[in-house]
């Protein structure tokens, strides 16, 4: 009975490949970013009235909600599956027909397949709804990509309500997988996220007569190298934590030093106890540091995203269908991932799983990496990602 479903999903899955590219070049061709997604929005509601779908209801300007409901006999059970629809601020550089026509703006991030692949995966789900019971509701999330998330709009908005949600489940496209394979891990998969600015106040001058100064640049220097034993001498090694500097801007030139010099960079691990911990660390140590050298420090953070985290026993049950659908062979055990994603929010609330889809192929030249503005998705993908994920959500209503 199981196989039998599975090869209907599949083959569902092949009939809609045609019409899943073709949303997912159109969403790519005109990227919008975060809390900004109008037009994908609305084209997102196009495709699913002219597919039959008439509860379709809208979460802050522009999440867009709409449920299937099954016809079969058994329990009333109520899962979410979700897509995130905004794109980044990069020029895209690839030479596509459908290349980005917003300047500056591109699905950079994938994006535009995760919607097509949802959109395709509501198609399939309805035409076999004899075939299952309960609910499953369907989320096009907007402003992934922008701290604090549109994922916390849309908690607020009620999203797991009415009616309450079970289990949530995610899908990312990862081009360092080849298309076919699908990477899973149980447990903590994501990091937290959290970016900082550091302003050292100091007293700048004449770079000759360092005796009149309070060099800001210098305590940088020094701060830039103590900071790293925030990590690897506060934190236990048993917990993933990573500390970046990423910019530092200091107005000064070859014979002026600046008054000041300020830091950006980013916080992420595992563990919320030690994320607090180490954020009010990294605020004493910049201060007291600077201090000391006659300077002062102000430390501004930019709260982000929790850390994700796939239910276990949700995880195990997944990876169960997955191989299924894929073959064993096909599935990869994750490993952590030091990335962010608001995803998370969803994780800590339901029983949630986020996992990853291939989409690599170097014969294709497919090779960019996320976030990237040469990024794009090998489209044969998409059949498999919108059968896997309809495939999934059909065996949790079993």
């Amino acid at each position: 009975m199981a196989n039998a479903a599975c090869d209907r999903i599949k083959k569902l899955a092949e009939v809609q490949h045609s019409a899943c590219v073709s949303w997912m070049r159109a969403i790519h061709e005109f990227p919008e970013l975060s809390y900004h997604e109008y037009g994908t929005a609305k084209y997102i509601r196009g495709i699913l009235e002219s597919n039959g779908f008439e509860t379709i209801s809208t979460i802050g300007d522009t999440g867009v909600v709409t449920t299937i409901n099954g016809k079969g006999v058994g329990r009333n059970k109520t899962i979410m599956l979700r897509a995130d629809i905004d794109a980044l601020a990069i020029p895209e550089e690839n030479d596509l027909p459908f290349k980005s026509q917003n300047a500056g703006v591109m699905h950079a991030c994938g994006h535009d397949a995760h919607t097509a692949m949802l959109l395709s995966a509501c198609s399939i789900l309805s035409a076999i709804s004899d075939e299952w019971s309960g609910t499953i509701k369907i989320l096009f999330q907007p402003a992934e990509e922008i701290s604090p998330g549109g994922a916390l709009k849309m908690i607020a908005g009620g999203v797991l309500e009415s009616p309450k949600v079970e289990e949530a489940i995610g899908q990312h496209v990862m081009p360092r997988l080849a298309t076919g394979k699908v990477g899973i891990r149980a447990g903590r998969f994501m990091a937290s996220s959290d970016d900082f600015t550091i302003i050292i106040h100091g007293k700048g001058g004449h770079a000759a007569m360092p005796e009149n100064l309070i060099d800001p640049v210098l305590i940088a220097g020094h701060l830039i190298v103590a900071l790293q034993q925030v990590v690897s001498r506060q934190s236990n090694p048993k917990t993933p934590s990573v500390l970046s500097i990423g910019n530092v801007e200091a107005a000064g030139t070859f014979n002026v030093v600046p008054d000041r010099v300020t830091m950006k960079g980013t916080f992420r691990t595992l563990d919320n106890i030690w994320r607090e911990k180490a954020l009010q660390q990294i605020e004493k140590l910049s201060m007291e540091l600077s201090a000391s050298m006659g300077a002062r420090a102000t430390v501004e953070f930019k709260r982000g995203y929790p850390y994700l985290q796939n239910d276990e026993p949700l995880a195990l049950d997944i990876k169960k269908s997955i191989i299924q659908y894929v073959g064993n062979e096909n599935v990869i055990d994750e490993d952590i991932w030091m990335a962010a994603e608001d995803f998370a929010y969803y994780s800590h609330n339901v029983p949630s799983v986020f996992y990853l889809l291939g989409v690599r192929n170097e014969a294709k030249g497919i090779i960019s990496g996320l976030h990237t503005p040469a990024f794009m998705v090998d489209e044969d993908a998409l059949q498999l990602g919108a059968g896997l994920m309809a495939w999934i959500a059909y065996e949790r209503m079993q």
